[in-house]
């Protein structure tokens, strides 16, 4: 499961065992403040978000709902800001750094699911970094 920052565009992500609300809903509360905006797809392991305080904002891809809705713009500005579009695009960035790898056992996936975050969330690229990655170590100025 996954939550995207609007604003900062920082990921939290975790490796759940299922997808159902009884996993993923205390996830998404301790990823989440009481009041913050949570857009979500019609999956049901959301439907209890506004009993613990935050507010949910859905879109239906169901055709047989009535869907095919990905976006939508609730207070008229021209402005679609209700989808998931950004949770969206995170899953499409994972697959792409899992591919490489040509299957990733599900023991270890946590640990590479950890570093995909650990690198979107990282917003610059250092030589202290790099160096680090090395194991380069400075020589001390004396």
């Amino acid at each position: 499961m996954g939550v995207v920052d609007r604003a900062s565009g920082e990921l939290s992500l975790k490796v759940l065992h299922s997808s159902g609300a009884r996993e993923v809903h205390p996830e998404m509360l301790q990823r989440t403040r009481p009041g913050t905006v949570v857009n979500t797809d019609e999956w049901s392991a959301y439907d209890g978000l506004p009993r613990d305080g935050r507010i949910r904002n859905k879109v239906c891809h169901k055709l047989e709902s009535g869907g095919h809705e990905w976006a939508r713009d609730d207070d008229g500005d021209g402005i679609r800001e209700v989808h998931c579009n950004s949770s969206e695009g995170l899953w499409t960035g994972l697959r792409n750094f899992l591919r490489p790898f040509r299957g990733v056992h599900k023991k270890y996936l946590s640990q590479y699911v950890a570093v995909f975050e650990w690198a979107h969330n990282l917003k610059t690229v250092t030589i202290e970094l790099i160096a680090t990655f090395l194991g380069y170590v400075r020589p001390a100025l004396t």
